[in-house]
């Protein structure tokens, strides 16, 4: 089922703070288990799908838990949906975090045949991060600006430092790495195809 904004009515999180630095977990929560629930899949059969264990999920769900960002990747992959359809409004700004990636939600756009998703991210040195595929046909594009980037397909990762630019389609396993002791920023955008 393809994500519009229009066509999932969910409530909106605001954690109260303009530009709060992290994401709501219990609106995330909310999000999830009503995009789940809209599509008519179980709670099993999602965390199955996503690799996500049940008690993950259920914990997620319930607010318990604060998600780490390849969860969020592997369960909106599993629903179809952009990562901003669960998370706060673009407005507050909200900030999810992996293994080595913090990234902010700065904007979403949206247009008849595409939704983009503009991020604000870091990359710390040492060890990487694994993320899983996204739904068929979605490309990431990141703009580093400051330290050098090893990103993309996990079995052809490209390099670019400050200035440079990386592109792939990101249905496949890809990951994201720091090279050497520089953290690294830059801009992520995501183009997710409605299908």
């Amino acid at each position: 089922m393809p994500y519009s904004a229009a066509s999932d009515p969910l409530p909106v999180a605001d954690s109260g703070q303009p530009g709060a630095a992290e994401a709501d977990p219990a609106a995330i929560g909310r999000r999830v288990r009503a995009l789940r629930e809209a599509r008519g899949i179980s709670l099993s059969a999602l965390a199955r799908q996503a690799g996500v264990g049940k008690a993950t999920l259920s914990g997620l769900e319930n607010g318990l838990r604060n998600p780490t960002l390849e969860t969020l990747y592997a369960i909106t992959a599993h629903l179809g949906v952009p990562l901003a359809a669960v998370l706060s409004e673009a407005t507050s700004e909200p900030t999810v975090r992996g293994a080595a990636v913090s990234a902010t939600l700065l904007e979403v756009f949206e247009d008849s045949e595409v939704t983009y998703e503009l991020y604000r991210m870091r990359v710390a040195p040492g060890p990487g991060q694994l993320s899983p595929a996204h739904q068929a046909g979605v490309t990431e594009h990141v703009t580093v600006f400051t330290g050098a980037l090893r990103a993309g397909p996990v079995d052809a990762p490209l390099t670019a430092t400050a200035g440079g630019h990386l592109r792939w389609t990101s249905d496949v396993p890809h990951m994201y790495a720091a090279v050497g002791d520089e953290e690294v920023t830059a801009s992520l955008l995501l183009r997710y195809p409605r299908q």
